[in-house]
């Protein structure tokens, strides 16, 4: 609690509000970020990507990536968001990612509309449709950022 906001509710409630995380990366001086759809689950950021795409090679070749999730505001005195650095690791078949991949489906319910009717939405099907894998962020270092509470004001959580 910080002058009476609880930061990590405040921060777990517009991470679930939110639908798109910026991803970013870096290589020989070189700059990257890439939104990508997300699901916050267990304590990792969960999302599809290609794995030849620029942020997924970088991240794994540095061991390293950022993210921030914030939404589009008009004022400066709204601008609040996440920001964090940590890794990107591939995520492989197992309970974890079923769930995962579940909690994903449920936030993006346009998803069955990319498949047959009766088609198992799972990683496998996924992968093949898209050309896709299944991914985890998961963040060593939050910061929750908001103009509501003091201009410039930042803070480290945990989630």
């Amino acid at each position: 609690m910080t002058n009476g906001h609880d930061l990590e509710t405040l921060a777990r409630e517009l991470i679930a509000s939110q639908s798109t995380m910026a991803l970013a990366t870096a290589r020989k001086g070189e700059a990257w970020a890439a939104p990508v759809y997300y699901v916050f689950y267990q304590g990792g950021f969960y999302f599809f990507s290609a794995p030849d795409s620029r942020h997924i090679l970088e991240s794994i070749e540095s061991g390293q990536a950022a993210a921030t999730i914030y939404p589009f505001v008009s004022s400066w005195k709204d601008i609040r968001g996440i920001q964090m650095s940590g890794r990107i690791k591939k995520v492989g078949p197992g309970l974890t990612a079923v769930r995962a991949v579940q909690a994903y489906i449920e936030k993006y319910p346009f998803i069955p509309e990319f498949f047959d009717p009766g088609q198992d939405l799972d990683l496998e099907n996924f992968g093949k449709r898209f050309r896709v894998r299944f991914y985890r962020f998961r963040p060593a270092l939050v910061y929750y950022v908001d103009n509501a509470i003091r201009f410039g004001f930042r803070e480290a959580i945990a989630l």
